[in-house]
This record gives structure tokens, sequence and C-alpha cells, in this order.
């Protein structure tokens, strides 16, 4: 059955992937070598996990080593400046949310405690031409809101926003092979993406915090592909391992972005690749443990239709979801959280 190792050989391949990578659970990927092998290398680890890392994206680093340091200044700024760019009401997508604005639990439909971050939410760089006719559509394509004393932020993130479509598009080219579809499957379904940005501040605990509080409760995102660019401070990533139901740290690899599958691709897969549960756990009471993230949610387009691909189900197994569209399941998902 479609994710789930269906044959020996298939397991034997990710196990050597897994130990090549000095036991991690989620391997490292060079996306600069031949394609089709890279693909088959994506179709393994989504199947399996859900989660990778990828190298040889060639990104620039002074543009990434920028985009860091103008995520640090903002959320160094004074609380009051930061506020500049609050977001006016819980369910605007962009702008500043500050500690404990969000319940990422909350969008299994679980309840939960609110999580230890504060957050900064950039919208689509893009706009779309036309006019937009569905309310829901109109507010994922709202204005993003910007700090007045820190005018450098909106340049910096903008153009790393654009990189993170572009290496987006570029994984899920790789992704269709894998998947046994045209290369370029997704590439109309993905040019009016509903994309968003978010730049993440963990602070330090000086004190305990409630039963059951984290940094970011157990979720999975909503999405095709979720990009990550993290640091290695502690109280870190863990994903769930489906086999040992244990969670396991995705420690930070130096020049590589954490890459995961999100609902909707998932669901477009017939689960063939795996939306899989993670969180950031909190560190130590006292230590100096200040953790800085950037997060880039890659959408299909508003209006897409995502139903079962023609190569993720057979006779025996058929398709388990009726086709949905991929903007009202965003919006359902990012509501629950606020």
């Amino acid at each position: 059955m479609w994710g789930q190792n269906t044959s020996e050989g298939r397991s034997e391949v990710f196990s050597r992937t897994v130990e090549r990578e000095h036991g991690r659970m989620v391997p490292v990927i060079d996306i600069s070598r031949n394609e089709h092998t890279v693909a088959r290398e994506l179709d393994e680890v989504c199947t399996n996990v859900g989660f990778f890392q990828v190298t040889g994206h060639g990104l620039d680093d002074g543009m990434l080593d920028r985009t860091w340091s103008m995520v640090r200044a903002f959320f160094d700024l004074p609380l009051a400046e930061r506020l500049d760019a609050v977001r006016p009401r819980p369910d605007y997508p962009f702008g500043y949310v500050p500690i404990a604005g969000e319940t990422l639990s909350n969008s299994l439909g679980d309840g939960g405690i609110p999580d230890l971050k504060e957050i900064f939410n950039v919208g689509p760089v893009r706009r779309v031409s036309g006019e937009l006719t569905d309310p829901d559509e109109e507010l994922l394509f709202s204005p993003s809101l910007w700090p007045k004393s820190l005018p450098e932020l909106r340049p910096v993130l903008e153009d790393y926003f654009l990189a993170m479509e572009e290496l987006s598009a570029r994984i899920l080219h790789l992704s269709a092979i894998g998947l046994g579809l045209a290369p370029d499957f997704f590439t109309t379904r993905i040019d009016r993406g509903t994309n968003a940005l978010r730049a993440l501040n963990y602070p330090s605990q000086d004190r305990e915090v409630l039963s059951g509080q984290l940094r970011a409760g157990a979720h999975t995102d909503y999405g095709t592909l979720t990009i990550l660019r993290q640091d290695a401070a502690p109280g870190g990533l863990e994903v769930l391992d489906h086999r040992s139901e244990s969670w396991m740290p995705v420690p930070s690899v130096d020049g590589a972005f954490v890459i995961n599958v999100g609902d909707m691709l998932a669901q477009w897969t017939n689960d063939r690749w795996r939306s899989t549960l993670h969180r950031v756990v909190n560190p130590e009471v006292g230590a100096d443990a200040r953790r800085q993230s950037i997060a880039f949610f890659h959408n299909a387009n508003f209006d897409c239709e995502v139903s079962c691909l023609s190569t993720c189900s057979s006779p025996t197994n058929p398709p388990r979801y009726a086709a949905v569209k991929a903007g009202p399941h965003l919006v359902a998902k990012f509501r629950r959280t606020g």
C-alpha cells in the first residue's frame, strides 16, 4: 500500500540512506546531482518519513546571511516597535504575533496550550492579476505589514521569499518525476500560490512552563512543502518516527534546508507521501538557548483542485479523499490555530 514499505528492497535502500547519514532519521539529499537519482531518493524518503534536508541548492550565501541577520534585528527591536507590525485581528494572516499568540496543536482539532514563540509572517510578494472574488482568497493575498523602524527588513525578506518560491518549484519538479508524473505537472498549479514566509523567535526560558507547553506544539503543516532554515540552539525541531512512535531530533546541518511534506501534498498523493507530526521542544530552564528559524510555507493556487494523482492509486488502493480546493483547505487549518 502506498505510504508504507511495500518491499524488503525498498526498506533496505532507505535503511542504507539513514545509516549513510550517521543514523539520522531525516536524511540529507544533495539536489545538485542527476535529477532522476534525486527524484527516486525523494520518493523513498517522502514515503517513509516525509522529512529530509537538502544541500546543493545553489542559493547565494550572502542573501541567506542578510536574511538571517535582518530577522534577528527585527526580534531585537523593542516590543513597542515590533507591535507596529502586529496583525490587526486574529484571523489576519500577516504581521507580528507576540509570545503565546498561537496554538499550533489546535490545527489538529485537539485543543492545546499556547506556544512559546513569537512570529513575524509575510505574505505573497507577487500579486495575482485580476480581481479576487473569493473573500478567503483575498485574505490570503492581504498586504504584509512592516515595522516602521526597520525599513530595510522588507526588501531583504521579499528577496528571500522569491528565492524560496524558486526552490519550492525546483523540489516539486523533482517530486513530479519521483511520483511518475510529467516533470511540469505542478507548474501551472503553483504559479499563483498562496505562499507565506514565517520568521520565528523562541526566547530562552528562565522559568518552568505549564505542563505540556512547548515552543511549538505537535502539528503537521498544511500545504505542499515547508522549507525551514534553523539554527543549532538547544530545544529544537523533533519529528515523530511512526515506526517506533518516538520523537527524533532534526539536527542543524550547515548550509542545508529542512524540507517536509504538508497535508495537501500527502492528500494529493493518496498518503503515498507522509505529512509527519513535528514539534519544537523546550530547552533546559535557565540555559542560553534562544532559537531562531525561518519557515517558508509553499501552497498550491487557491482554486487548484487537489484530487488523487493518477500514479498514486490502484484497484486495491482506491482514492482515500474527495477532491478539494487547495485554498479553502488552507484557510480552515489557519483559522484553528489563532
